[in-house]
């Protein structure tokens, strides 16, 4: 006698529907020795709502007639979300990331807010996800699974492209050594700041400022730009490398 799904969350709740034959007329629906309650009956359908449950266990319909032959049904746990590679991302989506944690097998979704995703399942450990466009702002992910649903435990940021409006000072050493403050919008998130395409130390000081300490360089001058979860930018003007 099939039973669809074979398999449910370990919380029940689940409609699940068995199928044959003289089945008119149920009396119980039993998933090892729990009861699930009763939702349509035909002759040749049984629907009930999951019991909550565990592990593998037999499934069985009664009628006037008799007891069915059992079928295995699977109880799937929860999935838990350890760790999600990054937490932000550009506006206009496209990020590739990576969560890891257990149960993670049977997703179905991931959802940032309110926007689902189809993930690409690696294993029981891991999926990929590829991040959708979204407005500016903080949302909750999560992973729906035939065992349930998890939260990862902090939210997903979706980041507005980075401006970079100045810098100072403009001019430094070829020997490299020079601090040098960036100013701009949406620069918390910022992963690279280059001068040249020479990339330099850097730290995040606010949303709006960011401190780098300009690398060797040849003589010359050379354009600074940063790289944010949300985008790039290029400062305006040019960083000029002399002889002090």
């Amino acid at each position: 006698m099939p039973i669809s799904p074979d398999q449910g969350s370990t919380g029940g709740g689940d409609t699940v529907t068995f199928t044959g034959t003289g089945l008119a007329n149920a009396t119980a629906v039993l998933f090892g020795a729990k009861s699930a309650t009763i939702t349509a009956n035909t002759p040749t359908s049984v629907s009930a709502v999951l019991p909550s449950g565990a592990g593998v266990v037999d499934a069985t319909v009664r009628t006037p007639g008799g007891t069915s032959n059992p079928v295995s049904f699977y109880y799937v746990p929860p999935p838990v979300i350890v760790d999600v590679s990054q937490s932000s991302g550009p506006v206009a989506g496209g990020a590739t990331i990576t969560l890891t944690g257990r149960g993670l097998d049977t997703t179905e979704s991931v959802t940032f807010g309110a926007t689902d995703v189809t993930p690409t399942v690696v294993s029981d450990s891991e999926l990929t996800v590829v991040s959708p466009a979204h407005a500016a702002g903080s949302v909750s992910l999560v992973v729906t699974a035939q065992g349930g649903a998890a939260t990862a435990a902090d939210p997903f940021a979706f980041v507005a492209p980075p401006t970079a409006t100045g810098f100072s000072p403009l001019t430094g050493l070829p020997a490299g050594g020079t601090l040098v403050g960036i100013t701009g919008t949406n620069l918390a998130t910022t992963t690279g700041v280059t001068f040249g395409g020479v990339p330099a130390t850097f730290a995040v000081l606010s949303d709006t400022r960011v401190a780098a300490i300009a690398p060797v360089h040849a003589l010359g001058a050379v354009t600074v730009a940063l790289t944010t979860t949300g985008g790039s930018a290029t400062a305006p003007g040019t960083f000029l490398y002399l002889i002090g």
